[in-house]
């Protein structure tokens, strides 16, 4: 419960500035969001680590292939700092630019997750008859 009142906090103290920064200087905006951004993920980072720690542990319980483990916290990470970049673009403006990050990691994403779907239709080729 601490974490989110700090995350929601930051969060409106950089509405706030950004509010009043942007009648005087509205190009200096987008670096307050940046900053809360970055601040935010920085306190949420602790938070991934636990979450990385519990899935390394029940990995390590069961039989699930360690490398598919991999490609899925990879994938998490490239969804988030996407919608980071995504965020920041929409925050300046930059639709364009937003859409063409997404694209792209889209593509990454897909690419990445090819094992695991190739995996996936060799038990089920095995399993059909």
């Amino acid at each position: 419960m601490d974490e989110i009142i700090k995350v929601i906090g930051i969060g409106l103290i950089a509405l706030v500035i950004a509010i009043i920064l942007k009648q005087y200087r509205p190009e200096y905006v987008i670096y307050i969001s940046i900053i809360a951004g970055i601040l935010i993920l920085f306190l949420t980072l602790e938070k991934f680590s636990g979450i990385i720690n519990l899935l390394k542990s029940i990995s390590d319980k069961t039989y699930i292939n360690k490398q598919f483990l991999e490609i899925l916290l990879k994938i998490t990470g490239i969804a988030i700092i996407t919608e980071f970049a995504v965020s920041i673009c929409l925050d300046a403006g930059e639709k364009a630019i937003a859409s063409k990050i997404e694209i792209g990691s889209k593509v990454i994403i897909v690419t990445m997750s090819i094992p695991i779907i190739s995996s996936l239709l060799e038990v089920i080729i095995e399993i059909l008859p």
